[in-house]
């Protein structure tokens, strides 16, 4: 039987094998994948989408880098967003079918417009995770290595937006 240390490491060890990728999706800070990257996990609540900690309540990671550092996070976006597209093509094309005859290509552009907008606010959170997580890379030792120094802050501006 395992006492409640060892069975607590083994719950460690699993958090921090989780795939990226997973931790990407749920909008997790990229150093440490635990802690929550926005104020509000619903992205949904249109008031508060993009509204983000200054750093990770977790493991301290500054996540407002720069000025105008999530401009690049619009890149990711539209990645996702084609890739969203290209799948609900192919889902459309196997279930229901795509023909030049009918009007269903067109009935599949009105469902994937409507299905994006829906989709965007999460898509913007999701971007600003992967943007971030170009830079900030994730640490095994976060819990004993504190997290890089900031190179180009700009208090002054940070918050002109």
């Amino acid at each position: 039987m395992m006492d409640s240390a060892t069975s607590k490491n083994i719950v460690e060890t699993r958090k921090q094998d989780n795939p990226g990728i997973l931790r990407l999706l749920a909008c997790k800070c990229p150093r440490c994948r635990e802690g929550d990257m926005f104020k509000t996990k619903n992205p949904w609540v249109l008031s508060k989408t993009m509204q983000m900690n200054r750093e990770c309540p977790v493991c301290g990671q500054p996540l407002d880098i720069e000025v105008g550092f999530y401009y690049g996070s619009s890149y990711v976006s539209y990645t996702f967003s084609i890739m969203l597209s290209v799948a609900t093509l192919v889902a459309w094309w196997l279930l229901i079918g795509i023909s030049l005859n009918d009007n269903r290509f067109f009935y599949w552009m009105g469902f994937n417009a409507v299905f994006l907008l829906i989709m965007q606010p999460y898509l913007m959170r999701v971007a600003r995770t992967g943007w971030l997580a170009f830079f900030v890379r994730y640490d095994r030792n976060w819990r004993t290595t504190a997290p890089k120094p900031l190179e180009w802050v700009n208090k002054d501006q940070q918050d002109n937006w």
